[in-house]
C-alpha cells in the first residue's frame, strides 16, 4: 500500500484550476456518491465558488439515490448509466437553480473504494458531465491494495476536478496520481434532439416556443390547452385566449406524442404539427397520454379541454375499464392542485355540448369550472378541417 500523504488540503495545481473554472460563466450541480467528496471542498476553498457551483449533492444511501434520480433505482449503482443519469438530474437541478442564463453543467460522480471492510469487486469510479450538448463520462479501475482510502479518495477527486473543468473549457494539467496500468476511458456522446429524446424516453417533456427555441424540461406550463392539433385552427387559438383571460394566467398547447386511442407519433409528424405553432404560441410536448399522468408531471397545472374530451376524461375504460380507478385517479389530480376548465362543443347530432351536459361523479363538481359560451364558442374542427381537405 502506498504511503504517500494524502489529506484534503488542496495543492497549487489543484487550486489553480479550481480558480479558473470560477472564473468561467458555467454554473454546477455536482453529485457525487461513494467517492469524489475531496472534490466538493477543494472547489468551495477557493474564492468564487459561489459563481460556479448552485450545489452539492451526496446521495451516498440507496433510497437517497433513488430519490436523486427521480424514482429510478439503478441496477448497479457504481456504473457509467448511473454516472450519467446523476450528472443528467443534476443537470436538471441546475436549471431549475441557476441564475440568468448562465450555461449548466451537472456532474455525477459514483464509486466504490477502500472501506474497512474488503471488497470481492473492483475499486472503480465514474464520473460523468451533462451540458445541453451532450454528456462526457470518465471511467477508471484502482489497482486493489495500492492506496488506502484517502489514496483513492483523492484520486477519484482530482478526476472530477479534471472533468468539470473540461466540461467549462478550461485546460487542467492536473496529475492524476494514476499508477502504472491504470487509465481513464472517456465516452462521449452528443445528444439527439429535444424532440427525439422525448420520443425516446429520455425526457419528460420538451417546450417549443413561438420563436422556435426548444427547451428540454425547463419552466413547467401553469395552464395547458392539450390537443391533437391536426391541424392546429383558429378555435383553438380563440379558446386559448379565452381561457387566459378567465384565468388570469397564459395558457399554452400541449400535444402528446403517444394517445390511448392512436398509434405514437413519429418524429417528422410531430415537427409537422410543431411547426404550426411558430408565431402563434408555445407548445409543450409530452409523453403523458392521459391527463391522469399530465397532471402527475405538472402538478397544479390548469387543463383546458373541449366538452367532447371532458366526457373522456370520467370514462372509466382510460382507467383500465374500473370505476374505482377512476374515481382515485380524479382524486390525486384534484389533490395535486389540477384543475379543468370545460368549453362548450358541438356533438355528433349538432347539438351545442357545455360542462352542464357532462354527467361528473359524485363529490367532484369542484375539480371543474365551465368557460360560458358567452365567452368561447367556435364550431370549426381539426377533422371537419382534414375531411374538407
Amino acid at each position: 500500500m502506498s504511503n504517500h500523504p494524502v489529506d484534503t488540503v488542496m495543492d497549487d495545481a489543484i487550486a489553480g484550476v479550481v480558480a479558473r473554472i470560477h472564473g468561467t460563466p458555467e454554473q454546477s450541480v455536482l453529485a457525487v456518491a461513494g467517492a469524489g467528496n475531496y472534490a466538493l471542498a477543494w472547489l468551495l476553498g477557493v474564492g468564487g465558488a459561489s459563481r460556479t457551483v448552485l450545489e452539492t449533492r451526496v446521495p451516498y444511501g440507496y433510497l437517497a439515490m433513488t430519490d436523486f434520480l427521480g424514482g429510478y433505482a439503478p441496477d448497479q449503482t457504481v456504473s457509467t448509466d448511473t454516472a450519467r443519469r446523476m450528472a443528467k438530474s443534476a443537470w436538471q437541478r441546475g436549471m431549475a437553480l441557476r441564475e440568468g442564463d448562465a450555461p449548466i453543467v451537472g456532474l455525477g460522480c459514483t464509486a466504490t473504494i477502500a472501506t474497512d471492510r474488503t471488497k470481492r469487486g473492483d475499486h472503480r469510479a465514474f464520473i460523468a458531465t451533462w451540458d445541453e450538448a451532450g454528456v462526457v463520462t470518465d471511467a477508471v479501475t484502482l489497482e486493489k491494495g495500492l492506496r488506502d482510502r484517502a489514496g483513492e479518495e483523492d484520486v477519484v477527486s482530482r478526476l472530477v476536478i479534471a472533468a468539470l473543468a473540461r466540461a467549462c473549457g478550461v485546460d487542467a494539467e492536473i496529475d492524476l496520481r494514476l499508477a502504472p496500468g491504470e487509465n481513464v476511458s472517456t465516452q462521449r456522446s452528443a445528444h439527439a434532439g429535444s424532440i427525439q429524446l422525448l420520443l425516446d424516453g429520455e425526457v419528460e417533456w420538451v417546450t417549443v416556443r413561438p420563436d422556435g427555441s426548444i427547451g428540454a424540461e425547463d419552466e413547467p406550463p401553469v395552464a395547458l390547452l392539450s390537443g391533437s392539433f391536426n391541424p392546429l385552427h383558429r378555435g383553438h387559438m380563440e379558446l386559448a385566449s379565452a381561457a387566459s383571460q378567465a384565468l388570469g394566467v397564459p395558457v399554452s398547447y400541449e400535444l402528446a406524442v403517444v394517445n390511448v386511442d392512436k398509434p405514437p407519433l413519429e418524429l417528422d409528424e410531430v415537427q409537422r404539427r410543431v411547426a404550426q405553432f411558430q408565431d402563434a404560441g408555445t407548445v409543450v410536448l409530452t409523453r403523458a397520454e392521459t391527463f391522469h399522468k399530465k397532471a402527475q408531471l405538472f402538478p397544479g397545472c390548469r387543463f383546458v379541454l373541449g366538452w367532447d374530451t371532458a366526457t373522456r376524461l370520467i370514462q372509466p375504460r382510460y382507467y383500465g375499464d374500473s370505476e374505482s380507478a377512476m374515481l382515485t385517479a380524479l382524486a390525486e389530480m384534484w389533490g395535486s392542485g389540477c384543475r379543468f376548465s370545460v368549453a362548450g362543443r358541438i356533438d355528433g347530432a349538432g347539438v351545442f355540448r357545455t360542462l352542464a351536459d357532462v354527467n361528473l361523479p359524485a363529490g367532484f363538481h369542484p375539480l371543474f369550472a365551465d368557460i360560458p359560451e358567452s365567452a368561447f364558442r367556435s364550431d370549426l374542427s381539426s377533422t371537419a378541417i382534414r375531411d374538407a381537405g
